[in-house]
């Protein structure tokens, strides 16, 4: 089976550090680069997450660019209720063994993409602002995107306010920009990822592994449960695994149920700014810009998650 190019984009957080061991682990993915964003939190503590992650993973030879310091227009807002003070709190984890591209997110991807013969899918994972700068500053590259699977917004609730999700309540001009690109999106929002839940018997079978990356990725789950627990009772006792949904996509879609909608992101509204407007019923009868994904196989999807962790060092 032929590896699947991609470029992935994210802000290490603790569900992004699970989604690149799914994505590394699991075998099926040509990593071209891992560009990193300010989200969960600065660009510096992101980067330097990425490059441990890496480390950790023994995928170093995947080249890292530095990204978007802030959103577009708005100030950074930062998760540290849910990811701690470092962005991954909760594990030990190594010293980097290697260094950030000298080149920002922007230019390595223009870099990447103008290069390759075939177009190159970009998994997205943060804010969405270094995607939006790219399409902004080359949009001559855009037929090279086969596609984008992002995780971010909801059908029917939001997390940061009742209807807007965190990655794109924190840039949602950005947010704007990349579903109206006209470049095929899977939306992997709330609604899905709220179903995507590890619970503490799940946790226990992945410290059960004995590799370094079981006991990792049990300390990041351990300490995301502490949140989710306390706030999020309505999901007895399950962690919810935003990111891996992203990339679980597309390595199966055949686990999600998902439909063709129109979606826009709110800018501008007083109590709904950030909000992704997904017309699910399809009222605005207007050419759908996304496959909005909105239940999982949780079973399959823990199994593709348990099995690519358990194949790393």
């Amino acid at each position: 089976m032929d590896k699947i190019p991609v470029i992935i984009d994210c802000d290490p957080g603790l569900d992004d550090a699970l989604m690149l061991m799914l994505a590394h682990g699991s075998g099926r993915f040509d990593i071209r680069a891992v560009t990193i964003s300010a989200g969960k939190q600065t660009q510096a503590k992101t980067l330097q997450n990425a490059l441990k992650i890496l480390t950790l993973i023994g995928a170093t030879d995947i080249p890292v660019h530095h990204g978007a310091e802030k959103p577009l227009l708005r100030d950074l807002v930062v998760s540290n209720d849910v990811h701690g003070e470092s962005g991954l709190d909760g594990p030990s984890l190594p010293i980097p063994e290697m260094q950030a591209q000298p080149v920002s997110a922007v230019e390595g991807i223009a870099s990447i993409l103008s290069a390759s013969e075939t177009p190159i899918t970009i998994a997205a994972t943060g804010p969405l602002t270094n995607i939006a700068t790219f399409l902004l500053a080359y949009p001559q590259l855009k037929s090279k995107i086969e596609r984008i699977s992002l995780m971010g917004g909801g059908i029917f609730r939001g997390n940061m306010t009742p209807l807007a999700e965190f990655n794109i309540y924190t840039d949602p001009e950005a947010a704007a920009i990349v579903f109206r690109a006209g470049v095929p999106i899977t939306m992997c929002g709330l609604d899905v990822t709220h179903k995507a839940l590890v619970f503490q018997k799940d946790i226990d079978l992945f410290r059960a592994l004995g590799n370094q990356a079981g006991q990792v990725a049990a300390d990041l789950m351990d300490f995301f449960s502490i949140f989710y627990r306390e706030n999020r009772v309505e999901l007895n006792g399950g962690a919810a695994m935003h990111d891996p949904c992203a990339i679980a996509w597309l390595m199966n879609p055949g686990i999600f149920t998902t439909k063709s909608c129109y979606v826009d992101v709110e800018t501008k509204g007083e109590l709904t700014s950030g909000a992704t407007v997904v017309d699910f019923y399809n009222t605005l009868h207007k050419e759908p810009n996304a496959t909005v994904a909105y239940d999982i196989d949780r079973d399959a999807f823990l199994d593709m998650l348990f099995n690519a962790i358990k194949a790393l060092p």
